[in-house]
């Protein structure tokens, strides 16, 4: 009696990942084309901020964001294939002084933009280890589906920018009161800057956060815009 019941909860089980695998294949590869609707941390947040989005094409979004973005967050997007290794093995590497830890530094760190999109479209904020598996498995799968374009494009509109304020268009908006395609350097480095917690780094006002990391962002943005893969991947090559 009890091994059929494990039999059939291994069969049920076995189904179930087999289903939520195609159901994730398939959401991926719509994805390359339609931004997703809602994630779990727009949904988490509307409830104590509400929700302010507007989901822009990649056109609508202008240069000076993108160049930010990467600048910032993640200055070899154009040559990792979602994961910088590097990175990752020194944020395991104990510090004189303090015991080790796995935490990500302030300014994108080892966590890539892939990785961060994968994390804000498909899965959740937090989790620690049990969230790291699936963001490996989604990181790779859009890599390959979507390719560095639309992995910005839908970087840039579904990250949180503020309390209850998702993407760049509905930032833009809300900080400086014009489209997202005509924000300055300076006011496309001030919003990136509140990554990677929006909620306490705030772009208006000023956090002192902002203020100390906004003209960093702006000298890295001088520094690797001459770079013909970076160029490619912000012109949409």
């Amino acid at each position: 009696m009890s091994n059929n019941i494990l039999k059939n909860s291994w069969k049920w089980i076995k189904r179930i990942v087999l289903y939520a695998f195609i159901a994730s294949f398939l959401y991926i590869i719509i994805g390359k084309w339609i931004t997703p609707p809602i994630t779990i941390t727009q949904i988490s947040n509307s409830f104590s901020y509400g929700l302010k989005r507007d989901y822009v094409s990649w056109d609508k979004m202008g240069y000076n964001i993108k160049l930010a973005a990467i600048a910032s967050e993640d200055q070899l997007f154009a040559e990792h294939n979602g994961f910088d290794w590097d990175a990752i093995q020194k944020s395991f590497q104990p510090k004189k002084g303090k015991k080790r830890k796995s935490t990500i530094p302030l300014g994108g760190g080892a966590s890539t933009i892939s990785q961060q999109t994968a994390k804000n479209v498909f899965l959740w904020q937090g989790g620690g280890y049990i969230r790291k598996i699936p963001e490996f498995y989604f990181t790779k799968m859009i890599e390959w589906i979507w390719g560095k374009k639309r992995i910005i494009e839908v970087y840039l509109n579904v990250i949180e920018m503020g309390k209850g304020i998702f993407g760049i268009e509905a930032a833009a908006q809300y900080y400086f009161h014009k489209p997202a395609n005509t924000l300055s350097r300076r006011e496309a480095a001030m919003i990136i800057a509140c990554l990677p917690n929006p909620k306490k780094f705030t772009v208006v006002p000023m956090s002192k956060r902002v203020a100390w990391r906004y003209p960093q962002i702006l000298k890295q943005m001088n520094l690797i815009e001459d770079d013909e893969d970076i160029q490619q991947i912000i012109k949409g090559k």
